[in-house]
C-alpha cells in the first residue's frame, strides 16, 4: 500500500500525478488545481473511500507528481501519460466499430480521395466518421461527378501516367486526367478546395457558386460548358440530400449521447456542421475509475477531444449531463479551437429533441454491445475461467444460478431462480417462488427459497434410480456456483442454508452486491477483486440482472392478480376467464365496478344472471 508522502513535501500547486505500483507501472493518472489537497483525500482512512479507489491505494507503492503553470495545463499532462502509460485504473475508450473516414490526401501533388479505416496520418485531411462504408462511398460517387478528382492508388496513377493514357474514370466524367495533364495544377486544386469544402459541411457555398457559375455560362452562350455545370449541380444537390438536416443552417455542434450502467457506458456522437449530420461515432467506456455523472462526462471530452477529430473542435458541445469540471474543458477546448467553445446541457426545443435522438443511438448501440459480449463462445468461455480462478472454484462454474427476492412493503413475495448454462440464460431453468413469510424481511425470504430448492435437490439425488421418471427432476441439477443477489447479509444465509444441508462440500456460494458490484465469498472479509471491466464481472452482473428482472415481473403479476381478486373474488359466476375478459372489456377494475346494470347486461359473454350478480356485487340494495 502506497504510504503517505512526508508533510510538506506536496506543493501546493496545479499538476498531474501519478500511482505506481511495486513493479514500476503507473497505475493510475490523476490532475488536480492543487496537488496538496487532492492527493490528501488518498491518504484517509481505507473504509472512507470508494471501493475502486481503495483497490488502486492497496496497489500503489508510490505516489509522484508534475508541476504545470496552470489547470489546463494539468488537463493536457493528465492526457498525454494516460495515453503513454495506459494506467488500468483509468477509464478506458475503445471503439466500438471501426467507422469508416473519407480521406483526402492533400499531402500529395495530386490528391486524391480514399474512404480508409483505423490510424490516421499527417498531411491528410479527414472526414466523418460515417456510420456505414457504403454511405459515404454512394456520396462520393456523386461527389466525383462535380469535383473530379483522382481515387486511384499511387501505383495506378503512376502506371497511366507511364502509358500516357487515362483510365475508364476520366472518360465517364469521375476523374479530371491530372495522371495524363488533363487539368491544371491550380483547377485541380480548386477541385479538391471544394470537395474538401463540402464535405466540412459548407454546402451552401459550395451550391451557391456551382450555380452562379452556370447561369454565367448560360449568358455567355456556354450551353455546352452550362450543361456541365448543371449536371455537377445536380449531383452536388443529391449529395446535400443525403445529409440529413438536424440543425438550423448555421449552427456546428458535436452532441453527445450516453448510455451506462456501473461498469461500462456506450457513447455516441454526433458530428453537426452548416446545420447537417456530416459524421458520427461511437465508443465503449470501460468503468475503472469511479466515475459516475459529470466526472464520466470529463472524461468522455478529455478522451474525444484530446486526439484532434476528423471535423475539429465546434463552437457549441452538447452533453447530456454537466462535466464537473466545466469551465476549464471550455477553456480547453478553446484553446483548440482557435475560439470560444460552449459545453451545454440543452432543455428544451430541438437541440434537447437532438440529444434524446442521439441517447436512442447510444442505448441501442449498448444493447446490441452487451448482446455480442454475452454470445460470443470465445468471450465465455474467458468469463467462466476467471470466476473459477479469482472464486477459488475447484471447476469452471458451468451452471450457475442467482437468487433474488421481490415484494412491495412485504406483500406479495416472491423469489426468483435463474440460470446460466455455459454462459448462456437456460429460460426452461428458471423457476419463481412464492414466500410465505409474514413481515418484510429479505432474509427469511432468501431462506426459504434456498432451502426449498436445495431440498428438492437432495430429495430428487437420494431418490433410488428405479423410481426415478424418464426425464429428470426440475431441481435434479446442483449448481457449480450459487449466487446471490446482495452484500454480506444474504451470504450468510446462503452459507448457512447449505451447511444446514451438508452441502457447503458441494455448492460454492458467492454474492454480487448492486452498489459498488462488489463480490463477496464466505470466510472473507473483504470483496474479491474481481476487476472492473473484466468478462467474469460482466457475466455475474448479467445473471443478476436477470434474476431481478425475472423476479420483479413475477412479483408485478402476482400484484396485479391480488387487486383483481380482492374486487371481483367471490361473484357467483365470474370464472378466472370471465373476470379477464370483462375487465379487459370495460377497461379495469374501476370501470366495472362504476358499470351500470345495462352495460353489463349488453356483454355478449356475459349471462344476465352474472350480469345481475356483478352490479349487485357493487350496489347493494339499502336495507
Amino acid at each position: 500500500m502506497v504510504e503517505r508522502p512526508p508533510a510538506g513535501t506536496i506543493p501546493d500547486a496545479p499538476g498531474s500525478y501519478q500511482f505506481i505500483d511495486r513493479h514500476g507501472q503507473v497505475i493510475y493518472v490523476g490532475k488536480a488545481a492543487s496537488l496538496r489537497s487532492r492527493l490528501s483525500n488518498y491518504f484517509q482512512s481505507p473504509d472512507r473511500l470508494h471501493p475502486r479507489t481503495r483497490q488502486m491505494v492497496e496497489t500503489a507503492e508510490r505516489v509522484e507528481w508534475t508541476i504545470v503553470r496552470n489547470e489546463v495545463e494539468a488537463l493536457m499532462l493528465e492526457y498525454s501519460l494516460i495515453k503513454r502509460h495506459h494506467p488500468r485504473f483509468n477509464v478506458r475508450l475503445r471503439d466500438d466499430k471501426s467507422y469508416p473516414l473519407l480521406a483526402v490526401t492533400t499531402d500529395e501533388e495530386w490528391p486524391r480521395a480514399v474512404v480508409v479505416r483505423g490510424r490516421r496520418r499527417r498531411g491528410v485531411r479527414y472526414f466523418g466518421p460515417y456510420a456505414h462504408a457504403y454511405a459515404i462511398r454512394e456520396t462520393l460517387d456523386l461527389l466525383l461527378r462535380s469535383f473530379p478528382v483522382r481515387t486511384c492508388s499511387p501505383g495506378k496513377f503512376r502506371q497511366h501516367e507511364r502509358l500516357g493514357r487515362p483510365c475508364l474514370l476520366f472518360h465517364i466524367e469521375k476523374c479530371a486526367g491530372p495522371c495524363v495533364g488533363e487539368v491544371s495544377a491550380d483547377d485541380y486544386s480548386s477541385m479538391v478546395d471544394g470537395l474538401c469544402r463540402f464535405l466540412g459541411g459548407d454546402t451552401e457555398d459550395v451550391v451557391g457558386a456551382l450555380d452562379t457559375e452556370m447561369r454565367e455560362a448560360s449568358a455567355a452562350l456556354e450551353f455546352e460548358r452550362a450543361a456541365r455545370l448543371r449536371d455537377r449541380l445536380d449531383s452536388v444537390t443529391k449529395a446535400v440530400e443525403k445529409q440529413q438536416m438536424v440543425a438550423a443552417r448555421d449552427e456546428d455542434l458535436d452532441v453527445f449521447g450516453i448510455a451506462d450502467d456501473e461498469l461500462e457506458a456506450s457513447v455516441q456522437v454526433f458530428h453537426i456542421r452548416r446545420g447537417r449530420v456530416v459524421g458520427r461515432k461511437g465508443f465503449i467506456v470501460d468503468k475503472v475509475e469511479d466515475v459516475e455523472g459529470g466526472a464520466l462526462i470529463d472524461r468522455v471530452l478529455e478522451s474525444f477531444y484530446a486526439e484532434t477529430p476528423p471535423n475539429g473542435v465546434p463552437r457549441t458541445v452538447l452533453v447530456p449531463r454537466e462535466p464537473s469540471i466545466g469551465p476549464l474543458i471550455e477553456e480547453w477546448l478553446a484553446l483548440e479551437r482557435g475560439g470560444r467553445v460552449e459545453v451545454r446541457v440543452p432543455q428544451r426545443g430541438d437541440r434537447r429533441r437532438l440529444m434524446e435522438t442521439v441517447f436512442e443511438n447510444a442505448r441501442e448501440e449498448f444493447v446490441r454491445h452487451r448482446l455480442r459480449r454475452a454470445s460470443d463462445h470465445n468471450t465465455r468461455s474467458r468469463a467462466l475461467t476467471e470466476l473459477q480462478d479469482q472464486l477459488g472454484l475447484p471447476e469452471a462454474p458451468l451452471r450457475i444460478e442467482c437468487y433474488d427476492m421481490a415484494h412491495l412493503q412485504g406483500t406479495d413475495y416472491v423469489g426468483s431462480m435463474v440460470v446460466l448454462t455455459d454462459g448462456l440464460p437456460d429460460k426452461r431453468q428458471y423457476r419463481r417462488f412464492k414466500v410465505h413469510i409474514e413481515g418484510n424481511d429479505d432474509y427469511a425470504a432468501m431462506e426459504e427459497v434456498l432451502t426449498r430448492r436445495l431440498a428438492a435437490y437432495i430429495e430428487e439425488r437420494d431418490q433410488p434410480i428405479d423410481e426415478r421418471g424418464e426425464k429428470p427432476g426440475r431441481f435434479a441439477y446442483p449448481p457449480q456456483l450459487l449466487l446471490v443477489d446482495g452484500g454480506k447479509g444474504q451470504l450468510a444465509v446462503a452459507e448457512r442454508v447449505v451447511a444446514a444441508l451438508g452441502l457447503e462440500d458441494e455448492i460454492p456460494v458467492a454474492a454480487l452486491a448492486k452498489r459498488f458490484e462488489e463480490v463477496y465469498l464466505p470466510g472473507r472479509s473483504e470483496p474479491v477483486g474481481v476487476p472492473r471491466g473484466s468478462d467474469g464481472l460482466f457475466m455475474l452482473q448479467r445473471i443478476r440482472d436477470e434474476a431481478h428482472r425475472f423476479a420483479n415481473s413475477f412479483h408485478r403479476e402476482r400484484r396485479s392478480k391480488s387487486m383483481t381478486r380482492s374486487s371481483l373474488d367471490g361473484i357467483p359466476g365470474l370464472g378466472p376467464a370471465r373476470r379477464e375478459r370483462l375487465v379487459k372489456a370495460l377497461g379495469g377494475v374501476r370501470a366495472v365496478k362504476a358499470a351500470d346494470l345495462e352495460t353489463l347486461r349488453g356483454l355478449p359473454f356475459l349471462p344476465d344472471a352474472v350480469a345481475e350478480a356483478v352490479h349487485a356485487h357493487f350496489h347493494p340494495e339499502p336495507e
